[in-house]
């Protein structure tokens, strides 16, 4: 029951743990506190796994600085990647049938955002028509244009396979975005309707059906011979709520989303309030 005050007695083997809003605080920064309740998870034989919306490139100093190795998962369940290598374990691409069909509708709001598994290219994400972008858009663009490739047309030799479709904006013009895109896609996309916690606005994903932190935590669980009844996640957003509802301990931050505390088991406090020391914690009581 969230909220309750003592975590259930369980063996937890496996700790899904969102990044942004979770395990980072308000201002994105990794606590002391918090490293070192990482270090005594991973202390009792606890695998830890990294789950976020983040890209890999920056998920990666977070990672390193968890001194984490093996798999984390990157672009909310699109990409399972090696945090040593950099190699790939596992992608769910958007279909190519799909990709032209989605363009053009993305196109009707703005230049989308095209993200790849371009990390040892120096590529990311692509667009197009930069200048049109949302001001939203073109604030994350002008910290990380270093990564990203502007082409003239995103429809001239697309990409061979698409993490996932992305843009930012105020909530309002994507809430009528993301109802013509479902309208017309119904259940061929999966979607993410996001704060965007680093920058203004909202963001708006859309990805292969299936896509998502859950699907890819069990992958990494299957390959470890890990099952659900094992599993804690820790998170905060929407595109939390499907590992905190699959979990065996599924923890809500307490500045998370009601769709999120509603399926979880527990909730902590805020991350500004060492809410993630507070789970990471109840996840020791757990294990």
């Amino acid at each position: 029951m969230p909220g309750a005050a003592h975590s259930p007695r369980m063996s937890i083997r496996l700790l899904g743990i969102d990044l942004d809003g979770t395990l980072l605080d308000p201002g994105g920064q990794l606590q002391a506190s918090v490293r070192d309740a990482v270090r005594r998870v991973r202390a009792r034989g606890i695998e830890v796994v990294l789950c976020t919306g983040r890209r890999f490139r920056t998920a990666l100093p977070i990672a390193r600085e968890l001194d984490l190795a093996g798999p984390i998962v990157v672009s909310n369940g699109g990409l399972v990647k090696e945090i040593e290598s950099a190699q790939t374990r596992h992608q769910n691409s958007l279909p190519s049938e799909l990709y032209f069909e989605l363009l053009e509708a993305m196109r009707e709001h703005g230049p989308p955002l095209v993200y790849i598994d371009g990390y040892h290219q120096g590529t990311d994400f692509l667009t197009e028509r930069i200048d049109e972008a949302h001001p939203f858009q073109a604030e994350y663009l002008a910290d990380h244009g270093e990564f990203c490739q502007i082409v003239p047309d995103l429809a001239t030799d697309p990409p061979a396979r698409v993490v996932m479709m992305t843009t930012m904006a105020d909530v309002s013009a994507l809430d009528t975005l993301r109802e013509r895109v479902l309208d017309a896609f119904g259940d061929r996309l999966h979607t993410h309707s996001l704060m965007n916690k680093n920058y203004r606005g909202h963001i708006l994903e859309f990805f292969a059906p299936g896509t998502g932190k859950w699907n890819a935590l069990q992958k990494i669980a299957a390959e470890l011979g890990i099952e659900n009844d094992e599993i804690a996640a820790v998170g905060d957003d929407t595109n939390d709520v499907g590992m905190l509802e699959g979990a065996a301990l599924g923890i809500a931050m307490g500045n998370a989303v009601p769709a999120a505390k509603e399926v979880a088991q527990l909730v902590v406090r805020s991350n500004a309030e060492g809410g993630a020391v507070e789970a990471l914690e109840r996840v020791l009581l757990g294990a």
